[in-house]
């Protein structure tokens, strides 16, 4: 790797300003200029140590295929460990049997079939709420829920560090936004106040995961559930890391807390627990049915695909009759958690399967990454922008079909390469400068 990327941490490099060539508009500079040789994208490539795109070749659940070398995944949010099982992939195929591949067209025309109703009505139920729409994918979720509901005269209350998706609806939103800083249950109640009194016609939104994908935390659902009835504000809670993981059951974030019934809507995703494709949403039946009627993101869209709804089905019902595979996937996050930390390594406020490892800089976070592919371990580099500078980070994830083995083998590996980077020392405690 060249001096100029080693020496720059998380310092974001800009590469020269590049003259277009003729003809070019100069619209698609920027996309010359990405891919500039002295810039970070094409040295971390250069240097073997790009972690994105890389072709998986056959995925098992727990292990996989990455260039020829056999790993041990430890990077999939496959939580349940059912994208393999044999009666998964069945439903799955009997589906494409009966239905076809596709539905080709929207839920509002052509594209609804009885699996889409039955699915609706299987959530509704499994979540204790009146009702349930799908979309076409978890991301698409969030974004038209908030598109769908507020509009403007409204106002989004967000934490700081909710998904993409979130953030992506309320920008289609003609609301304005308020975010809070992270976990601030008491900024989040200022901006409440302040909110009342300088809007008070003004219909309010808080929104916010319900586990955080990158710490793996859970948010904290009593206070926002109380917040939200003093001040006579919708609450919404993002799940996608949530169902099928915590709570009773696998009933999400708010039944964690047994407080299901006073969250005014959970969203969620069928591309993590249920090893599928798509999303949806719970919540009141009008509420339900005006986000049905009004949500672009679902009116505007291809219906999910017979086969992933047939592996919602037959994922949920596995759920339901296999309650152990959830406390084996506790047991492991348990395990792993006390184990990082036993090493000296910082997993910040994680409670769930998701369980980060904190690298600090990029290029430490990179060397790592790539030094636990060699040792036969895949996890996920996240770096800025999608974490503040110098707390880039590892982010390992479990399923509940990893073996001892296996958990003791992802730490060994964490433990060799860590010393090798300087971020615990050699008794296994947290090295310092």
């Amino acid at each position: 790797m060249s001096e100029r990327f080693r020496k720059s941490g998380d310092a974001v490099i800009k590469p020269n300003v590049m003259t277009p060539p003729v003809g070019q508009p100069s619209l698609f500079t920027k996309c010359d200029r990405f891919f500039d040789a002295e810039g970070v994208f094409a040295q971390i490539k250069a240097a073997d140590l790009y972690p994105y795109f890389r072709p998986v070749e056959k995925n098992d659940g727990t292990r996989a295929i990455i260039q020829g070398l056999e790993i041990i995944m430890a990077g999939s949010n496959n939580y349940l460990g059912l994208l393999s099982d044999p009666r998964v992939k069945k439903a799955a195929e009997d589906a494409i049997e009966h239905y076809g591949t596709g539905c080709t067209g929207s839920r509002f025309l052509n594209g609804t079939l009885d699996l889409h109703i039955e699915l609706e009505k299987r959530l509704a139920k499994f979540m204790g709420t009146e009702a349930c729409v799908l979309f076409s994918t978890g991301y698409m979720t969030n974004q038209g829920v908030i598109q769908s509901l507020a509009g403007k005269g409204d106002l989004i209350f967000s934490d700081k560090d909710n998904h993409a998706c979130i953030v992506a609806g309320m920008k289609v939103s003609t609301a304005e936004t308020i975010r809070y800083r992270h976990d601030d249950m008491a900024h989040l109640r200022k901006q409440l106040e302040k909110a009342t009194r300088d809007f008070p016609e003004a219909g309010k939104f808080i929104v916010s995961d319900g586990v955080f994908s990158m710490s793996g935390a859970v948010a904290q659902v009593p206070e926002m559930v109380e917040l939200a009835e003093e001040f006579g504000a919708a609450l919404m809670l993002d799940d996608a890391h949530a169902v099928g993981v915590i709570g009773p059951g696998g009933r999400g974030s708010a039944a964690h807390f047994g407080l299901g019934d006073r969250v005014h809507l959970t969203t969620g995703t069928f591309s993590k627990s249920f090893a599928s494709l798509g999303g949806f949403v719970v919540g009141s039946t009008n509420v339900i049915e005006f986000i049905r009627h009004t949500a672009s993101a679902h009116i505007f869209s291809a219906s999910m695909p017979p086969s992933a709804v047939a592996t919602v089905l037959k994922c949920l019902e596995i759920l339901e009759a296999e309650p152990e595979r959830l406390e084996r996937l506790w047991e492991i996050s348990d395990y792993m958690r006390t184990g990082f930390k036993n090493a000296g390594f910082n997993v910040l406020a994680s409670q769930t399967p998701v369980i980060p490892v904190v690298a600090n800089t990029m290029r430490t976070c990179l060397e790592m990454w790539h030094d636990l592919l060699e040792e036969g371990v895949f996890v996920n580099a996240v770096v800025p922008p999608a974490v503040p500078q110098g707390q880039s980070l590892l982010r390992t994830s479990y399923m509940a079909t990893h073996t001892n083995q296996d958990l003791d083998y992802i730490l060994e590996a964490f433990y060799k390469v860590g010393k090798k980077h300087g971020l615990i020392g050699t008794n296994g405690t947290v090295a310092h400068d």
